[in-house]
């Protein structure tokens, strides 16, 4: 069964993605290659996303008795036999999204795939590479062979932090928008949901942790084993990093919103898994 699952998932994802990439040029024929592609991993994105977060939401619902060692199907399922395909999968559609974005300004590096473009997507990228990486090799690996359906809170929380991602997509596909109040309130909703469900969720945990053995806040990180705690701190500071370019960002649109010569497109934004 669980062979199944990985397979399904090894074909569900990237077969939307190409599905996309066909689909998407006969409705907006004014995209370049790079316009579709990006928009082709957003959607693939917010698929998962959406699956993630619900996945997520249904196991936390369910454990929230006793979320140390309650069990939920799920927790193995989605998160280790959908997750891996999806992370392997990602970081191909990335790597396209890249290259595209440089094959169409004319790089004469970009004219056609070869080391030296895989090189430079990684050093670009490096942070969401070694995001994706390490989630492949060592948070997944570790889940399962410690965890295998425990401690499903902590994992399946993760799992809604993914629920940030629509939002980017929908800033996409409101190009023409810059200066309405829909894209200013899709940008305070992102800004909104990322701190919330990948910031704030972490110390959400650690409340639920001390709730359970009837400890305050505080002490929680001093009753936890030494790699729980960096292995959560290695996992939040992308996210805080990520939501600082996050406010950068949004400031910086805010400020040339507000300037006479306003009008410029939003790039690709933000990401992470």
């Amino acid at each position: 069964m669980m062979l199944q699952v990985l397979a399904c998932g090894a074909v569900v994802f990237p077969g939307l993605f190409f599905a996309f990439r066909k689909i998407l040029p006969c409705v907006f024929k004014h995209w370049s290659d790079a316009d579709v592609v990006l928009v082709s991993e957003r959607l693939v994105s917010s698929i998962h996303a959406a699956m993630a977060t619900t996945a997520g939401a249904v196991v936390v619902s369910s454990c929230c008795g006793n979320v140390i060692n309650d069990r939920h199907w799920l927790a193995t399922y989605f998160v280790i036999w959908y997750g891996v395909p999806y992370m392997t999968y990602d970081i191909f559609a990335m790597y396209l999204s890249h290259y595209y974005r440089f094959h169409i300004k004319g790089h004469e590096d970009y004219k056609q795939h070869s080391l030296r473009t895989i090189n430079s997507f990684v050093r670009k990228e490096f942070l969401l590479v070694l995001h994706h990486i390490a989630l492949l090799t060592i948070l997944l690996p570790v889940t399962l062979v410690r965890r295998f359906g425990k401690y499903v809170f902590a994992v399946l929380s993760e799992r809604i932090s993914s629920s940030a991602i629509p939002f980017f997509l929908f800033s996409l596909l409101q190009l023409s928008l810059q200066d309405s109040w829909l894209h200013k309130l899709n940008g305070g909703m992102v800004l909104f949901t990322f701190f919330m469900c990948r910031i704030a969720l972490f110390p959400f945990m650690y409340w639920m942790y001390g709730r359970h053995y009837g400890i305050p806040l505080y002490s929680v990180p001093f009753h936890l084993p030494l790699s729980a705690n960096l292995g959560n701190s290695c996992i939040l500071a992308p996210q805080v990093y990520w939501f600082v370019l996050l406010c950068r960002k949004g400031y910086r649109l805010y400020q040339r919103s507000r300037s006479p010569a306003s009008g410029s497109q939003l790039n690709s934004g933000a990401r992470s898994e």
